[in-house]
């Protein structure tokens, strides 16, 4: 998610002279040299900016259906908008990004619909894999590769092995995802271990089933973003959200860009996260 702008070369930031503030900002820095959060969000403490972001992108259609094109080309335009996006991401310091691509409820959609998405999946991957390593950007896929076109899961393995050692950010992509069928998963992932001898129940807790998940080690959203202003969760990180913050906004995802991203932050800095304790925890303290 590293950001292609410049900074401003100045910072107005109130927290310009915030010991704690300026150390945040150098850690975030130091692992993505182009996040200057300071400089463009300086109304929000770089302590209050959410490690990890996922999104449900929602709108696409709509937004070509107002405009008289077909669906698809508004998904076309959807992706555009997560490159602004992610750029917008790196560039105040935000380590992860999980977008849901594609559901397993969405097979459900017209055929030419489904098949037009998965060509945008693989001309997205393999059009956008040198500005991941460019950039530092790890990409993790989370989903079933079941059903598949042979050549989604080649570009789904491509950008994974290229992208394997970078560290200035991850991007998740959840394609042929489902949080439910994940759930199943990893409760017959422990089932079998028990069954082998490898483990008893009593040892099964709940760090142990987070770790047979998909998302094994990446650390759960702190803001949930859903675009378009539908008020549900559709089977989307049902596990990983139990404490994420949730903004629901009516702009259509090819609408959601840099400002509305900035927007969403600002919403969440204000929010006051105590996951049942009295003591407010904030994601990058």
């Amino acid at each position: 998610m590293a950001g292609t702008a410049a900074g401003t070369g100045t910072t107005t930031s109130v927290f310009a002279n915030d010991p704690v503030a300026r150390e945040i900002a150098a850690r975030m820095r130091a692992r993505n040299p182009k996040a200057i959060p300071l400089e463009y969000i300086p109304d929000v403490h770089p302590g209050k900016i959410p490690r990890h972001i996922a999104f449900i992108m929602d709108g696409n259609g709509r937004w070509a259906k107002s405009r008289g094109f077909p669906r698809i080309f508004g998904h076309y335009n959807g992706a555009r908008a997560v490159r602004e996006v992610l750029t917008a991401c790196g560039d105040i310091g935000v380590e992860y990004v999980t977008l849901y691509s594609f559901s397993m409820e969405n097979w459900k959609r017209p055929e030419d619909e489904v098949r037009g998405l998965m060509e945008l999946c693989v001309k997205y991957l393999g059009g956008e894999r040198e500005e991941f390593c460019r950039e530092g950007i790890r990409v993790r896929i989370l989903g079933s590769r079941e059903g598949l076109p042979a050549e989604v899961c080649r570009a789904m393995d491509e950008v994974e092995a290229a992208t394997a050692n970078c560290r200035a950010a991850t991007l998740c992509l959840a394609i042929n995802y489902g949080s439910r069928a994940e759930i199943v998963g990893a409760a017959r992932a422990l089932a079998a271990r028990v069954q082998r001898g490898e483990i008893t129940p009593g040892q099964i807790d709940e760090s142990m089933f987070e770790g047979s998940l998909l998302t094994a080690g990446i650390p759960d959203p702190d803001l949930l973003v859903r675009t378009a202003g539908e008020m549900r969760i559709s089977n989307y990180l049902l596990w990983q959200i139990s404490y994420s913050e949730l903004l629901v906004t009516d702009k259509l995802w090819p609408d959601f860009g840099r400002e509305a991203l900035f927007d969403a932050v600002r919403a969440f800095s204000r929010r006051s996260r105590r996951f049942g304790g009295l003591e407010e925890v904030a994601p990058n303290a």
